[in-house]
């Protein structure tokens, strides 16, 4: 097999790091012989996740959108060459907690940074590396941002900023899933857990079968 990259996406409290748990649970029962890594943006290091502090706490105006790029590019870059980069030469699947299509939509398309700008921030940090299969999990701003507020890690900033925010977060994110329909699944973030796990298992399993095969 080579290595897999698998990235999640979608807007606040629309249940990634559940349905990531579940498919490291899956993956590890059916290919127990295949490496996973299981990682997150921003973070991933010890250097990136200092980084990610000073994104996720605040007050949602503490940064300017082209600094909010900036630094999520340098720890996207730190992730990318010391986790992401190694463990897929190594032919492991590795597993992200968003990637830089949060960073197109979050600081780019609603943050207002020029697009040229975000693309080639996008290109310095992460050279030719692009997920293989991205999930889009999508469900209604205001239940995904209520679903947020029952958090209690402190990392706030982003959902302060607002549910016209958040709207234009989701809006944005399934324009940018629907002009890249060769690697995005829009998975309905309402459904059952179970529902979407199998939704995500079906779609991984086609990835790992062509992989195989190739």
């Amino acid at each position: 097999m080579n290595g897999i990259l698998i990235t999640f996406e979608g807007g606040e409290g629309s249940g990634k790091t559940t349905q990531i748990q579940n498919l490291v649970s899956w993956l590890e029962s059916e290919f127990i012989n295949t490496k996973l890594i299981v990682t997150r943006e921003p973070g991933g290091t010890e250097g990136a996740e200092l980084i990610r502090d000073l994104l996720v706490r605040g007050a949602s105006d503490r940064w300017q959108p082209i600094t909010e790029a900036l630094l999520m590019s340098a720890s996207r870059h730190e992730h990318i060459k010391n986790v992401v980069e190694p463990a897929l030469e190594r032919n492991e699947i590795v597993i992200s907690d968003r990637f830089f299509d949060s960073t197109t939509i979050y600081q780019g398309v609603v943050g207002g940074v020029d697009a040229e700008a975000v693309a080639a921030l996008t290109k310095l940090a992460c050279g030719s590396v692009v997920p293989d299969l991205t999930f889009l999990l999508d469900m209604d701003a205001k239940v995904g941002l209520a679903r947020a507020g029952n958090r209690d890690d402190g990392e706030t900033r982003f959902e302060e900023k607002g549910l016209n925010f958040h709207q234009k977060v989701r809006d944005a994110f399934l324009q940018l899933a629907h002009t890249h329909k060769d690697r995005f699944v829009i998975v309905d973030a309402t459904l059952t857990s179970s529902e979407i796990a199998q939704v995500i298992r079906s779609e991984v399993a086609q990835l790992v079968a062509t992989r195989n095969t190739t």
